[in-house]
């Protein structure tokens, strides 16, 4: 019998930087247990080229990442969701589309690298720097014993992971 696949939805405001990464880091990472996805609520069009630029420096893969709607998930057609993770506070203050299924939800909320000024040496800085955050999270999530967990266990810890090193200012329950 072979294992479930937990379907993972990162949503941040424009899908270009922390969700993006978010979701390469967790389908690498997750080795096949995890299938991540990433969506926003006013998807910028593109992924921001530091955001793939630093992935692709650190053996993620980028193939097919793109900024997208968080409508596309909401549909009857779309992947039902075990996961859904704010990465953006902007993300978590919005009201969410209804996601089938009742998914584990949690704010994951880091600082928006897209958002540094300076040279590029101290913007691409802030992406990886939002990668770290976002590896150590995904670290714990996908070591967590999801399948011997309740749903109220399960939630408190993805909650306890969005407040690791990195957390932007604490927001109750998304989604």
């Amino acid at each position: 019998m072979s294992e479930r696949i937990y379907n993972v939805l990162f949503l941040c405001t424009g899908n270009s930087a922390r969700s993006i990464l978010a979701e390469a880091m967790l389908n690498k990472e997750g080795r096949g247990r995890f299938r991540a996805f990433s969506a926003g609520s006013q998807p910028k069009g593109e992924p921001n080229p530091l955001a793939l630029q630093v992935m692709r420096e650190s053996d993620h893969p980028i193939e097919g990442l793109r900024s997208k709607s968080w409508d596309e998930f909401a549909t009857s057609d779309a992947p039902v969701m075990d996961f859904v993770f704010t990465v953006c506070d902007s993300a978590a203050g919005e009201a969410c589309p209804y996601w089938p299924g009742q998914p584990v939800t949690a704010h994951w909320g880091i600082e928006d690298p897209a958002a540094a000024e300076g040279s590029e040496m101290e913007r691409k800085r802030a992406f990886v720097t939002a990668q770290r955050y976002l590896k150590n999270r995904i670290g714990a999530f996908v070591s967590l014993p999801i399948t011997s967990l309740d749903t109220f266990a399960l939630s408190a810890k993805v909650r306890e992971i969005g407040q690791m090193a990195g957390a932007t200012s604490p927001r109750p329950e998304v989604a």
